[in-house]
């Protein structure tokens, strides 16, 4: 069964507002948590549609959300493409999107996808497992200089340089073919007196190659602007990020959307003409409470941010 504890539900609910009615969008479709969520307070004239790239997740949660009849569709493909994925139904705008970036706790719990750093298992790290490239072709196909722009750049990685190199002088005896072979190199590229932090010392890493391999970050900014185009007016958009990268993108776009003048900041009136076409909900994010930290320790890194179209 393909499960995955949500995070922020409470407060999703109460800024998505589904009570409101009309066709809701969850683009990060997972194990269905935040789904039900929303169906549970959705009037029955209401649509709930979800996305999500993991044929498991579409297949598993749809079959689970079965008794809420025609209320609920489940769709395969990758929220970066929304507006097409829902055009077939007859969606042109939504009352409210929600998009959850975080790995799914199936996807990180089952060994053989390659997610996580804790168990051995082959190196893919595929949110689509039928995409073409894998975790196995990004450590052993690309180049030393590739290597340092993904972890660097993905990972935040400060010893991006020191990884890389170990990778590429281990993949020279044989191919690197498992998690556990990734996360030993990754931690010995690192000096040992950085290796006692709070997280793993190779969380970065793995972090870097799994947004490679996804291309979560590559089209983030463009699909955050599709989401919100698809809103209607006074529709909500919640987006919940798990990284800075990704709520940097959030954070830029939420303020673009609210402020887009682009003026000098010193002249006395506004001539590009640039009007607000949302308001932000949330001045800052939203994290976790302790209560919800004590049940689910991967709610820690959750942000959660929020606009309402006007």
């Amino acid at each position: 069964m393909f499960t995955h504890i949500p995070v922020l539900t409470t407060e999703v609910l109460t800024l998505l507002a589904p009570e409101r009615g009309g066709v809701f969008v969850d683009g990060t479709l997972g194990g269905g948590g935040h789904a039900e969520a929303v169906l549970e307070r959705l009037p029955k004239s209401g649509r709930l549609i979800g996305i999500d790239r993991d044929m498991d997740a579409v297949r598993s949660t749809g079959e689970r959300l079965l008794p809420y009849g025609e209320r609920f569709t489940a769709i395969y493909g990758n929220f970066f493409e929304m507006r097409s994925l829902l055009l077939p139904l007859g969606i042109h705008e939504a009352n409210g999107i929600l998009l959850d970036l975080g790995v799914s706790s199936h996807q990180l719990d089952t060994p053989e996808r390659g997610f996580s750093y804790k168990v051995e298992a082959p190196l893919d790290m595929r949110m689509d497992a039928g995409a073409p490239l894998s975790a196995y072709d990004v450590v052993n196909g690309y180049s030393w200089e590739e290597l340092c722009r993904v972890l660097r750049d993905y990972g935040e990685e400060r010893f991006a340089d020191r990884i890389a190199d170990r990778i590429v002088r281990a993949r020279q005896e044989k191919p690197i073919q498992t998690t556990a072979e990734l996360a030993t190199l990754a931690i010995s590229g690192i000096p040992a007196k950085y290796r006692n932090e709070p997280q793993h010392p190779a969380r970065r890493t793995f972090q870097a190659v799994r947004i490679e391999v996804n291309g979560e970050i590559s089209g983030l900014s463009a699909a955050v602007d599709e989401a919100h185009d698809l809103l209607q007016k006074g529709g909500r958009l919640c987006i919940i990020t798990f990284h800075s990268l990704e709520d940097r993108i959030v954070k830029r776009a939420f303020r673009r959307y609210e402020d887009p003048c682009t003026c000098d900041k010193r002249a006395p009136v506004c001539n590009c003409g640039k009007v607000p076409t949302a308001r932000i909900l949330t001045k800052r994010p939203i994290v976790s409470s302790e209560r919800e930290l004590d049940i689910n320790s991967r709610a820690s890194s959750a942000k959660l941010r929020c606009i309402q179209k006007l």
